[in-house]
Formats: C-alpha cells, sequence, structure tokens
C-alpha cells in the first residue's frame, strides 16, 4: 500500500487540479491527492473501484451515507449522482486514493470462464459496497500507476492489469453483486443505454419514450427501475449533469453564467440562475466568487503553489472532467 499511495502522491504533485484530482493519460484511471477537509462536492459517478490509501472521505448516494477510511476499495456499482467531501487530510498526510473505472464487457468474458459459485451472494445494496482493500487488488493498482511511466508499455499491458483486476474483485467479497450488475439482460445493464444516452446529448430534450426504448422497457417501467438505480428521474439526472458541467464550464474556462446555462441546453438564464442555487446552495456569481476566495485563502505549505499552478492547466485543459466521473466526490 505505501508504495502505491507515493506513486500517487508524486503523480498529483505535478498533475493534480485545486481540487487535488489527477486524470491520467491510462484510461479509466485516475485519482485523488487532497491536502485539507474539502468542503462538499457534487458529481455524476461511472461504475468504479476506488482503492483508499489515507485518509478520509464521506460520500452521499441518494438516501445512502458511507464514510471511507484508508485500507478501504469501494466499488460503486452504478452511474449515480454523488456528493462527497473530504473529512481527514493535512499536508503531513493528505487523502490519497485511486480509481479505475469498471468495464461491464471484461467483467462478463470473466463470468462465462468462472465457476458458477465462484462469487458470494449478491449484497443488498446495488449501488455502493465496501472491502478492506487485499494485497492482488493493491497490485493491480500500483502495476497501472507504472504505466504512467511507460506509455509505450500501456498498449501492450492495460488490458491485462484491468482484466486480472476485474478477476480479483469478482472473486472478492462483492464479486456476487458485480456477477449480478453486469448479466447482459439485468436491469441495471439495460439502464446503461439510456444513461449513456443521457450522458451523450444531456444538453438536449430527450423524450422518455426515446431513453425507455433504449433500455428495452415500457415507460412506465423505466421511471420506475431508473429511479431506483440512479436515485432520479431522468429530468432530475440531466438536469445534474447540465449543472455539473456548467459549474465547470465557469470555473475552468472562464464562461459567465449566461454563456454556461445556454451551452449546457438551458433557454432561460434565470430558470438555471434558480436551479444552480438550489444544487450548489448559492447562485452562479457568488458560488464562483466563493470558489476562488477559498483558493487563494488555502494555507501555504510545501508543494502547494506547485500543485494549484499545475491543477489550474489541468482543469482547463480537460473539459467533461466532471461528467465523466472525475470529481473525486467519489470515493477517491
Amino acid at each position: 500500500m505505501e508504495a502505491l499511495k507515493q506513486a500517487i502522491i508524486r503523480y498529483a504533485s505535478c498533475h493534480a487540479n485545486v481540487d487535488g484530482l489527477a486524470t491520467t493519460p491510462v484510461p479509466g484511471l485516475r485519482m485523488m491527492c487532497a491536502l485539507r477537509p474539502s468542503r462538499a462536492m457534487r458529481s455524476i459517478y461511472k461504475p468504479l473501484v476506488c482503492l483508499v490509501l489515507q485518509g478520509a472521505k464521506q460520500m452521499t448516494i441518494g438516501t445512502e451515507d458511507h464514510q471511507f477510511a484508508a485500507g478501504a476499495s469501494v466499488i460503486v456499482g452504478m452511474d449515480a449522482p454523488v456528493t462527497g467531501r473530504v473529512v481527514l487530510a493535512s499536508p503531513a498526510q493528505p487523502y490519497v486514493a485511486l480509481a479505475v473505472e469498471l468495464d461491464f464487457a471484461v467483467l462478463r468474458d470473466l463470468m462465462a470462464q468462472m465457476p458458477a459459485g465462484a462469487s458470494p451472494a449478491p449484497a443488498s445494496s446495488t449501488r455502493v459496497w465496501m472491502a478492506e482493500s487485499d494485497a492482488a487488488t493493491l497490485d493491480c493498482g500500483l502495476r497501472l500507476m507504472r504505466l504512467l511511466e511507460r506509455p509505450d508499455a500501456v498498449p501492450l499491458l492495460h488490458a491485462g492489469i484491468v482484466r486480472e483486476l476485474h478477476y480479483w474483485l469478482l472473486s472478492g467479497r462483492h464479486g456476487g453483486s458485480l456477477r449480478t450488475l453486469a448479466l447482459p439482460d439485468s436491469h441495471a445493464q439495460r439502464m446503461v443505454a439510456a444513461v449513456q444516452m443521457l450522458r451523450d446529448g444531456f444538453r438536449h430534450t430527450l423524450p422518455v419514450e426515446q431513453l425507455a426504448a433504449a433500455a428495452r422497457m415500457s415507460t412506465s417501467n423505466f421511471h420506475r427501475c431508473f429511479k431506483t438505480m440512479t436515485t432520479l428521474t431522468p429530468v432530475q439526472f440531466q438536469k445534474q449533469l447540465r449543472l455539473v458541467e456548467a459549474r465547470r464550464l465557469m470555473i475552468s474556462e472562464g464562461h459567465a453564467a449566461s454563456r454556461a446555462a445556454y451551452e449546457v441546453g438551458y433557454e432561460s438564464v434565470s430558470q438555471f440562475t434558480r436551479e444552480y442555487a438550489r444544487m450548489f446552495g448559492a447562485p452562479p456569481r457568488r458560488d464562483i466568487r466563493s470558489e476562488a476566495l477559498s483558493l487563494n485563502d488555502e494555507p501555504p505549505h510545501e508543494g502547494a503553489s506547485h500543485v494549484k499552478s499545475a491543477g489550474r492547466r489541468k482543469v482547463a485543459s480537460d473539459p467533461g472532467r466532471t461528467l465523466q466521473g472525475h470529481s473525486f466526490s467519489l470515493p477517491a
């Protein structure tokens, strides 16, 4: 665990944004190194596994509240709106976590080759599960980090390491739950097409009948299943996608509120302002000003200015970061 933690801290010191979040050129791999407790951050997660290596984070998905500390492996099984905040971190002992996106095609391929009874029974929750990190999973995380030093090795080794990581997850405590989610005709998998349609077209009005057809469900059944699995209605899910992206445009790219509103699909700036304030606790201008002040007030410490300046460059060059789950209001 220590080697993986130090690898993340080294990479984040050069590539993290102002929140301590760092994306990477390795597909599906990202990390967080937060130097102090954070305020609540809202985002939409994709399915992933997160390895918490130091510190602690609080996360709310729907009505479920969770807190994760060092040594935890956290699996988020569904696209879901998440509110999270780092609750234990300091410059001397930052919050450190690594996240890897799940690939259901890899899970299904492994399931076809593993004995039917190889995984425990499914858990009651369909959204998030936690277990103690094992040596095999941590080793996969470390080998994925090493690919950052050898980009020429990514095409040759990445798929194998990810496949091995998925095997250990299927063999672990929550393997039964992953099997249930990955089954080709499960409600979860039927939702994948609809959720992807929402992610790709969140700027446009999408008839619920079109989303239900993508999920191969009746409209009423689709509504019920969508809310059960994501905690939101399709309209609410799309609204959160729009607002999270609008906030990123204002913070990362300097857009005015009116421009951000129109770019994410709002026709009325006043409606955008009301819904933004409802979600983030303040209207756009005040929220963005508060964000800027919080960054300027950050206490100095060794490496802080370097991380902050590198972070601003990273955010500006990585549009769509939050929509892809990169906002580590995840358990990362």
